[in-house]
């Protein structure tokens, strides 16, 4: 082995392989040898083939299914979209997980969007994979703050910590779910996080009670005196930067 890595040595100080390797260094900077790399490899290229064959498929299943399918969407990076009504959530997912063209067996996550300005805030999706065809989708449902989804527990096993996340910062009620508790929070918090509709000090605090020997839950209690910040005018306390009246003759 030692003497195998002498005559590798030997080779590459000769003069043949370094004028070699000067020459192909000095075309490249010469621009007469090309690079193979991208040089923006993070960004996906448009691919007319793959966005037409998943118009097609997206069609095909909306001709299948017509009477939960409101709109078969394609995004900007080839990325299929199925945006269905709330109770066609089970008899989709079932038809893209059987059926033998589609065979989306692998549920990746389930997640949600909140916007409040909406008559129904709350955007489920579920992502999706086929192994069988190496592809991914993406169905879309809404719902609001009391109108409860079907859980997909029967379809998709993975779905009970997804769903239980959801719950847990969304507020989304799954029916028909095994064990819908919360997994993120406390089992004693109150609202759920996601929403942004608690106060910033929240409503509670966790502390360990040392006569109690255990972990209590007791109404918030500021220690320090509460303020005011006026954040309108932030050079307010600089005179220099003070805007000009009119009642004080031109003065600052």
């Amino acid at each position: 082995m030692a003497s195998i890595l002498r005559q590798l040595s030997r080779v590459a100080r000769s003069p043949l392989v370094r004028n070699q390797v000067c020459s192909t260094a000095l075309r490249y900077e010469c621009g007469q040898v090309e690079s193979t790399s991208d040089s923006k490899p993070t960004i996906q290229k448009f691919d007319p083939a793959v966005r037409k064959q998943l118009t097609e498929f997206g069609t095909y299943v909306a001709e299948c299914i017509p009477k939960y399918m409101q709109k078969v969407q394609i995004t900007d990076i080839n990325e299929l979209e199925l945006l269905i009504h709330p109770d066609g959530v089970i008899p989709v997912i079932q038809f893209l997980k059987d059926h033998h063209n589609c065979q989306f067996t692998n549920l990746s996550d389930i997640t949600a969007i909140d916007v409040p300005s909406r008559v129904y805030r709350f955007e489920i999706i579920y992502n999706i994979l086929s192994l069988r065809f190496n592809a991914r989708i993406r169905v879309k449902t809404y719902t609001d703050e009391l109108t409860p989804i079907d859980s997909l527990y029967d379809i998709h096993k993975g779905c009970n910590w997804y769903e239980r996340e959801v719950w847990d910062m969304y507020g989304v009620f799954f029916a028909n779910h095994p064990d819908l508790r919360r997994i993120l929070t406390d089992y004693g918090f109150e609202g759920h996080p996601f929403r942004k509709d608690f106060p910033l000090s929240g409503y509670v605090e966790v502390r360990y009670d040392d006569e109690k020997k255990r972990v209590v839950v007791e109404p918030l209690e500021l220690a320090q005196e509460y303020r005011k910040f006026e954040l309108s005018a932030p050079w307010e306390h600089f005179p220099n930067f003070r805007k000009v009246t009119s009642g004080n003759d031109g003065k600052k």
